[in-house]
């Protein structure tokens, strides 16, 4: 697979966003993937080699994750993340047709794209929204019961501002998350590359990310931008051993746009660009086929 060096986007702010680029330049769709919340553009990693090739694929680091630049929690909102996609776009792939994936907070990302950059949408010729949601994010964390959600809730604010959390130079060791992050992100015989890979993302996240971007995920309400897609074929993926964002999220979505195609991986968890990159690479190639008529 012929891959680019690595290059470092401006975002509008100026803030330094960590790019890839794999596949041809004169490929004549351009796959775009924004991954999730505490992870990185590794965890896209499986499924970019599949599609480099017939499809030209970027894929980068949100703010303040993987390589991209720390920034202030201030910065750390849904709706800055889809001005930076829009500055990586305008960077790496400022003409042709797009396919735009998004796994978690990816999809929110491609979301708040449609409310604020509605005119990057007309290059859209497909959208996949993987392991994500419109809302509710935070209403019932890991499907805790309301009065449960509303402790958990307590605790994690009390932790995250804590000057134990603060000083932290990474959220933790592996060795110590592994277990909780596999019960929370991963399904049932989870290969164990996708284990590592997602413990090593998570593990080394800045720790003032994981905190700050918590409020803007339990404020995401994106039901009504989710018509821009309408008129896009997108497809919408979810494992049915998610615990972040459940098969009801998917539900939600293709109640606000029904003519989404909605695939249910069978014991997948929330890790689907790791856990069933074949499957999640195939409907991603499937709408490249679509918009280039092959």
């Amino acid at each position: 697979m012929a891959r680019s060096s690595p290059q470092s986007v401006a975002a509008a702010d100026g803030v330094p966003l960590h790019v890839e680029v794999d596949g041809p330049a004169d490929a004549p769709v351009t796959v775009v993937l924004a991954h999730g919340w505490s992870l990185d553009a590794r965890t896209w990693g499986p499924v970019a080699q599949l599609l480099a090739g017939p499809s030209r694929v970027v894929r980068y680091d949100h703010r303040g994750h993987g390589r991209s630049a720390g920034v202030d929690p201030a910065t750390m909102t849904i709706d800055q993340l889809a001005d930076d996609l829009a500055a990586v776009l305008a960077a790496v792939a400022p003409e042709g047709p797009l396919v735009l994936g998004g796994h978690s907070m990816g999809g929110m990302t491609l979301m708040a794209l449609a409310d604020r950059h509605p005119g990057l949408l007309a290059r859209a010729a497909g959208i996949a929204l993987v392991a994500t949601a419109s809302g509710g994010v935070m209403e019932q964390p890991f499907g805790l019961a309301p009065r449960q959600a509303a402790v958990y809730r307590q605790v994690e604010d009390r932790f995250y501002g804590s000057r134990r959390w603060s000083r932290r130079g990474a959220f933790g060791p592996s060795w110590a998350l592994g277990p909780g992050l596999g019960w929370l992100l991963l399904g049932r015989g989870a290969d164990p590359a996708a284990r590592r890979l997602t413990v090593r993302a998570v593990a080394e996240c800045r720790p003032q990310t994981v905190s700050g971007f918590r409020a803007t995920l339990a404020t995401h309400e994106r039901d009504a931008a989710l018509a821009a897609f309408a008129s896009v074929p997108t497809v919408l993926l979810v494992g049915d051993r998610d615990r972040l964002t459940p098969v009801r999220a998917a539900r939600r979505i293709a109640g606000a746009l029904p003519s989404a195609d909605l695939t249910i991986f069978p014991e997948a968890g929330h890790m689907l660009p790791l856990e069933r990159a074949g499957g999640v690479a195939d409907r991603i190639a499937g709408l490249v086929r679509a918009a280039t008529g092959r």
